[in-house]
């Protein structure tokens, strides 16, 4: 089986910066892509920002230029870098993983999720 748990949510005042954390664990043989939803309420999930095996990074267009994902391939981890937040990113963030088990079978797998709150 395989686990992906976040981290790193919280209250934080508008013009802040949270960095989101997610950790992988489990039946592991690779990782391909590593990405980032959010979905607040009454709304529904959306991709903030992804990023391939090979290093490639999609972002929401709501985002860009103020959140940067990276990952470590070595930790099974995936990393989302906030700055200048502002009340409308509050959500719940999720983290997603496409792995490959050690049975060779591919699957996407989430994270429960951890909520980020801009607020004054």
């Amino acid at each position: 089986q395989v686990q992906l748990v976040e981290s790193g949510g919280g209250l934080v005042q508008p013009g802040g910066s949270l960095r989101l954390s997610c950790t992988a664990s489990g039946s592991i043989f690779s990782i391909n892509d590593m990405g980032w939803y959010r979905q607040a309420p009454g709304k529904e999930r959306e991709l903030v920002a992804r990023i391939t095996g090979g290093g490639s990074t999609i972002y929401g267009d709501s985002v860009k230029g103020r959140f940067t994902i990276s990952r470590d391939n070595a930790k099974n981890m995936v990393y989302l870098q906030m700055n200048s937040l502002k009340p409308e990113d509050t959500s719940v963030y999720y983290c997603k993983m496409r792995i490959m088990g050690r049975s060779r079978y591919v699957m996407d797998y989430w994270g429960k999720g951890t909520l980020v709150t801009v607020s004054s």
